[in-house]
């Protein structure tokens, strides 16, 4: 027992940061992309509260339902395994369940903006004080946002931002959090000719497009995909394991959702951004 908690003690470079992969190449860091909700955003905490009762109702309306128990179960494994992906893969799944029970669903884009609907009951508060300034950004944010993103400006990187949620919320909600200026014209999101955006393809355009060696691009985020999508063109993964609620710590079904994704480095917040900085640059922190 003693063995394993040296060792896992020392994959600490401190009590914030978690290195899994120690062998990735440092300080080449030119274009550094992040996704939005949980990553930087804390807007929409608690979508998972809406969504999987939103699909339970349903479901439980089909002919051949289960009980609400056995369908709820059904419904939280394909969310929490959909999670990252744009939100129309799991109306998708919510189509394809609706049917395996005997029922006529309507379109994954329908489900979509009933869910978008009721998620805004939730989150209206929060973007309207945002934008009057009766909500500081801070409390929306997670901690260390502004200094990262800042600190990553002053170094000359290109920033990206890039969500499964749909592009016109991003925007506005990235714009609320006073965000938005350090992506410029790089905020990317879903559309619903979902077939034509993915974070897949956000990340090889820009590969392609700068002509980067892997380890000069790095990614930001609290889900697999972006993650997986990093380390398959070589580059930088930070895994964000966010405690929404609580805002600081780690949410442990995250880390390892995204060790098993291939994160090089897990950390809960951006607290520690110098120490961050000056692990993945080598150099002293701004």
């Amino acid at each position: 027992m003693a063995t394993d908690i040296s060792r896992l003690t020392a994959r600490f470079i401190s009590p914030g940061i978690e290195i899994i992969n120690p062998h990735i190449e440092r300080g080449f860091i030119r274009h550094v992309l992040f996704d939005f909700d949980g990553t930087l955003s804390l807007i929409r905490e608690g979508w998972q509260q809406v969504m999987v009762p939103m699909m339970v109702e349903i479901l439980r309306q089909t002919p051949q339902a289960e009980s609400e128990e056995e369908i709820h179960h059904v419904v939280t494994e394909f969310v929490e395994r959909l999670t990252g992906k744009q939100t129309i893969y799991q109306m998708i799944q919510l189509c394809e369940e609706i049917r395996k029970r005997g029922g006529e669903p309507l379109s994954p884009v329908d489900y979509k903006h009933i869910y978008h609907e009721r998620l805004w009951q939730r989150i209206e508060h929060r973007v309207a004080g945002l934008k009057s300034g009766k909500i500081p950004r801070e409390d929306l944010l997670v901690p260390g946002s502004l200094e990262l993103l800042n600190a990553l400006k002053q170094r000359g990187c290109t920033l990206y931002l890039a969500s499964g949620t749909d592009k016109h919320y991003v925007i506005d909600e990235a714009r609320a959090l006073g965000i938005a200026d350090y992506f410029g014209e790089h905020i990317y999101g879903a559309v619903d000719e979902y077939w034509t955006f993915s974070k897949q393809m956000i990340i090889e355009k820009i590969i392609k497009d700068h002509h980067l060696r892997g380890r000069e691009f790095a990614a930001f985020g609290d889900g697999y995909v972006e993650i997986e999508n990093t380390k398959a063109v070589g580059g930088i993964a930070v895994g964000v394991a966010s405690d929404e609620v609580r805002r600081c710590g780690i949410n442990a079904w995250k880390r390892n959702r995204l060790i098993g994704a291939g994160a090089d480095v897990i950390i809960g917040d951006f607290r520690e951004w110098e120490r961050l900085l000056e692990y993945l640059f080598l150099v002293k922190a701004c």
